[in-house]
């Protein structure tokens, strides 16, 4: 007798076979082909912030508005460049990706913490250069700069700040033809409560992750020195200290620097001269929801680690621009209804300058990313009571900062490894378009391998 059920395995079977013939078809044909299946993976990716070898269109595609410091200095045309000497900034240049020390501060000139900057600063340009795209033909970052390590802008050269506004007193020197770079602290900072920036980063990251705004300490935290002091306001940091004191809002404190001799005259371990009872290690700013930050002779060499925090920067208007500085959106004390919380305010209503405001346009409570407020702080404490009658507010503001500088939870990463050695490399490109030098006047100089070997 026929089996009935002999026609229907047969069917099932040849079901099968066509199935699994179809999957090994479908599977060859979707993968990757050789030759293009990197360029296809790359374009589903998200972008990496720790991507160091994104290329010039990627590096402005993820950063926009990020090169717009270059690209306003290249608007203004070719400016020479003026001869090296002994004396600096320190003069280098970028032969086919490689970078060479051409003439540097003789030795003796520069105390210890400049020339960690100065080598800082040089490691930074030299992984930017090693990490470039293959993409990037070598002779499109091939120039001859100036580095200048100090604090002040002079001359032609890379520097760390420029005004964003005239001082209100005359008398600083010319400044020329020089491009923002990012800080020296990008690579490391010596001071035990700094470290490496990828250390700090990590740290603050971990901080933000565990501890919600809500939970932060509900002050206003500042640690610092006195005696930095800036032509636009000479008194900054001792009126601080003045309208803060005894003030349960605040945590500001003046360092108090460890002694740098020991009990028997010796002197102390150089790096034990950075240390101070009272410090605070860089992440932990990001405890509390208000951070101040104050300027000193020009920029802050720790705003860009207090623009990480998911805290509110309070700050008086900015008077000197570090290379991501323009990317920040201010909601002026002024334009809150203080007196709501604190009626002496009307006796000492702050109004910011016509410079102030020309640099800085006014942000709404929904579109800021941090607050000015009175460079006398005369308004500090009624902006932080404030921003506590306004919890929403205050955690957009401090939300928006972290999520523009940040790069980890989907922020978007403009104080990123990749954000900064984009940046690098794009400086090399609009400072090698306008800068003008005789080949012949410039010699080869030492390889920055060799250059780095040197202990002054």
């Amino acid at each position: 007798m026929a089996d009935p059920h002999r026609w229907r395995r047969i069917l099932v079977a040849v079901l099968g076979v066509c199935c699994v013939a179809y999957l090994l078809l479908f599977v060859q044909i979707r993968s990757p082909q050789p030759g293009n299946g990197h360029r296809l993976d790359h374009l589903k990716r998200k972008p990496s912030f720790d991507n160091l070898g994104m290329s010039e269109r990627e590096c402005r595609a993820t950063f926009p508005g990020l090169m717009d410091p270059i690209d306003a200095q290249v608007r203004r045309g070719p400016f020479p460049l003026q001869p090296a000497n002994d004396l600096g900034p320190l003069q280098a240049r970028v032969q086919h990706a490689q970078l060479r020390v051409v003439a540097a501060e003789k030795k003796g000139l520069l105390p210890p913490e400049l020339l960690d900057a100065r080598a800082a600063v040089l490691h930074q340009i030299n992984r930017a250069l090693i990490t470039s795209s293959r993409e990037t033909d070598s002779s499109d970052l091939d120039t001859v700069f100036s580095v200048n390590i100090q604090d002040q802008p002079f001359g032609n050269a890379w520097t760390y700040s420029l005004p964003a506004f005239a001082a209100p007193t005359a008398g600083n020197a010319p400044i020329g033809r020089a491009f923002l770079m990012p800080h020296f602290s990008f690579w490391a900072w010596r001071p035990p409560m700094v470290g490496s920036f990828a250390r700090a980063a990590a740290a603050i990251d971990r901080i933000e992750q565990t501890l919600p705004f809500h939970r932060k300490k509900p002050q206003a935290v500042w640690r610092g020195t006195t005696r930095f002091a800036s032509t636009h306001h000479p008194l900054l940091r001792e009126q601080l200290l003045q309208q803060t004191s005894g003030q349960a809002w605040a945590d500001v404190q003046a360092l108090d620097w460890l002694p740098a001799v020991n009990a028997d005259g010796t002197t102390l371990n150089p790096e034990a001269m950075q240390e101070a009872s009272n410090s605070l290690m860089i992440e932990d700013f990001c405890r509390y929801k208000y951070v101040v930050h104050t300027e000193g002779i020009t920029y802050s060499g720790r705003f860009q680690f207090h623009q990480l925090c998911g805290s509110v920067v309070l700050t008086p208007p900015i008077a000197w621009l570090q290379h991501t500085s323009h990317l920040v959106r201010p909601l002026y004390a002024s334009d809150l209804d203080l007196e709501g919380v604190d009626k002496n305010v009307k006796n000492k209503k702050w109004v910011p300058t016509a410079d102030e405001e020309e640099a800085w346009p006014h942000a709404t409570p929904g579109t800021a990313n941090l607050v000015f407020v009175a460079p006398d702080w005369s308004n500090l404490g009624a902006t932080v009571r404030w921003l506590e009658k306004h919890p929403d507010v205050a955690e957009g503001i401090a939300r928006r900062q972290r999520d523009l500088f940040g790069w980890h939870h989907g922020g978007k990463g403009y104080l990123s490894p990749a954000a900064e050695v984009c940046y690098w490399r794009s400086l090399l490109r609009g400072w090698r378009q306008v800068v003008q030098y005789n080949e012949t006047e410039v010699g080869q100089g030492v390889p920055w391998e060799l250059f780095a070997l040197d202990r002054d």
